[in-house]
């Protein structure tokens, strides 16, 4: 009979093999890297959990207890939010920077506004509404990813189903599906978000690609963001996918102007160890299209201009290594093809009271290409929509504006939504400006800093073609492309005076108090001084 020293071990394998061997969960990583025109080089860790033959819980049954759920890679915690709350499908990012898409073409994660954003598609009909099942899922998430989610509040939340259509597939239970979208430009991702965000990893960061997530050298990075996205697939189950995207710069890293880079110099860690529950683990190379290169090690497979290595199956450690004989120089111009449009955004204007959105679209495409607009603002920047122009090149061209959709904003309650689609001609660029109005607040609702201003969201621009089904609808033809945040600058009190006041009040308080109770608990006594000689 074998001892309880000896049965664990055993018990303990067994377990790892089951976890190994599970068919109803399917996890695979991969980490891809990119070397871009400005020397600077993209990497996007996924870390992807299927869930096989799941589906989101009906809204219906949220009254009635739920089944018993038993996770053995899908993560438990952010499983149990999407249950409790019938959450369909979710995108959470939270990045730090602005993308450069003139420099830096598409990202491969498509959302990367800046600050925190937040969006789930929700099914009708359950016990509690919608609002209240999104506020319980931002403060749940919030309480998650230690993060102010729970800051998106209804000052914050808007409804574009538009521009964010499901990725995935929606249930077909006869009831009807509603979109939440908040912001947070302020809210940037640093350590105390990392942390939960790899323990929901099957194998943390002990092992696999996941062990090259050093936050000492991520946040480092000039652009870096986190995002957690929930999808359904249909027939195939649920699926969460975890990413990580950095866009680091070696010349700034290294000391030669070289744009050589490693896993060691980009992450300061090599991969040492494969996770055991990984299905696949690869590391995807883009080679670069010009110029004499060396790559080590000998990939796995190279196709399509792709350097693969099987993590798997590769000697450890692993260091992936790119390097050029020649001094990087950078580019006098940089290439357009990239992405079809560039947007610049500004706010102008002297005033606390009034100023004017300008925003400059540019179509560096030989055809027309239509544009869905969204700009969702606090109510702190109201919209004077009759002062709406478009101009071609300074020309007036009201005819590139259409399916125009506006929701005034309510003081103290709702946000702004503005959409339009914008028609933009070939080799043109198109300028629209508004006059805005900036609210003035009550004291209670500034800021600690109130004199920094106030952070505004970035507007969306969504490539899309009209659905030939339906008029009022359209198809999205790429990734959306967030423009710049803004800072605006609102009438702010004199903070100086109310604390000159409190200071006075408590000195002149303790003078009078410490007079009176010297006064009353001093022993007043006649010292009688000895005659001096």
């Amino acid at each position: 009979m074998l001892s309880r020293q000896y049965l664990w071990p055993i018990t303990l394998l067994h377990l790892c093999l089951g976890t190994i061997a599970s068919p109803q969960e399917i996890f695979d990583e991969k980490l891809s890297l990119n070397t871009l025109q400005d020397g600077k080089v993209a990497s996007k860790f996924t870390f992807t959990t299927l869930l096989n033959g799941a589906s989101p819980r009906d809204p219906r049954t949220l009254h009635k207890e739920d089944d018993s759920q038993h996770y053995t890679l899908f993560p438990l915690a952010l499983g149990q939010i999407l249950r409790e709350y019938g959450v369909t499908e979710l995108h959470l990012t939270l990045n730090a920077g602005k993308w450069n898409y003139d420099r830096w073409g598409y990202p491969e994660e498509k959302g990367v506004g800046t600050g925190a954003e937040l969006w789930a598609w929700m099914g009708d009909g359950a016990n509690t509404t919608i609002d209240e099942r999104w506020k319980g899922l931002r403060n749940s998430l919030s309480g998650l990813f230690c993060a102010s989610i729970a800051s998106l509040d209804e000052l914050r939340t808007t409804s574009p189903s538009q521009s964010f259509a499901p990725e995935g597939a929606l249930p077909d239970w006869d009831l009807p599906h509603q979109l939440r979208h908040a912001s947070l430009p302020s809210e940037h991702v640093c350590t105390e978000n990392l942390t939960p965000f790899l323990k929901l990893l099957p194998c943390k960061s002990l092992s696999g690609i996941a062990a090259l997530l050093n936050p000492h050298k991520l946040f480092d990075a000039d652009w870096h963001g986190m995002g957690v996205h929930v999808l359904w697939r249909g027939d195939e189950g649920v699926e969460v996918q975890l990413t990580f995207q950095t866009v680091s710069d070696p010349l700034r890293i290294t000391s030669r102007k070289s744009q050589d880079w490693s896993l060691q110099s980009l992450f300061d860690r090599t991969v040492d160890r494969t996770c055991p529950v990984a299905e696949t683990s690869q590391i995807f190379v883009t080679l670069p299209n010009r110029g004499l290169y060396s790559i080590s090690p000998e990939p796995s497979v190279s196709k399509n201009g792709l350097a693969i290595y099987d993590v798997k199956s590769v000697n450890k450690p692993l260091n992936v290594e790119l390097k050029w004989p020649e001094a990087f120089n950078y580019p006098l111009s940089y290439s357009s093809g990239t992405t079809p449009f560039s947007v610049k955004r500004t706010l102008t204007g002297s005033s606390q009271a009034l100023g004017r959105l300008s925003v400059a679209i540019t179509n560096h495409r030989t055809e027309a290409i239509s544009v869905l607009y969204l700009e969702t603002m606090p109510w702190l920047l109201q919209f004077f929509l009759h002062t709406l122009e478009a101009r071609i090149d300074g020309v007036l061209a009201h005819d590139i504006i259409s399916d125009l959709t506006y929701i005034p904003s309510v003081p103290h309650s709702r946000p702004t939504t503005f959409q339009a689609l914008l028609h933009l001609p070939p080799k043109k660029t198109v300028q629209i400006k508004m006059d805005v109005t900036k609210a003035f607040l009550r004291y209670t609702e500034h800021p600690p800093d109130a004199q920094r201003g106030w952070d505004l969201p970035p507007a969306i621009l969504v490539p899309v073609e009209r659905s030939q089904n339906d008029s009022s609808s359209f198809t999205p033809l790429g990734g959306p492309v967030y423009t710049s945040t803004l800072l605006v600058d609102l009438a702010t009190p004199d903070f100086s005076m109310p604390y000159n006041v409190i200071i006075f009040t408590c000195t002149l308080i303790a003078g009078l108090f410490g007079t009176v109770f010297n006064i009353l608990t001093r022993k007043w006594v006649v010292v009688r001084l000895a005659a001096q000689p």
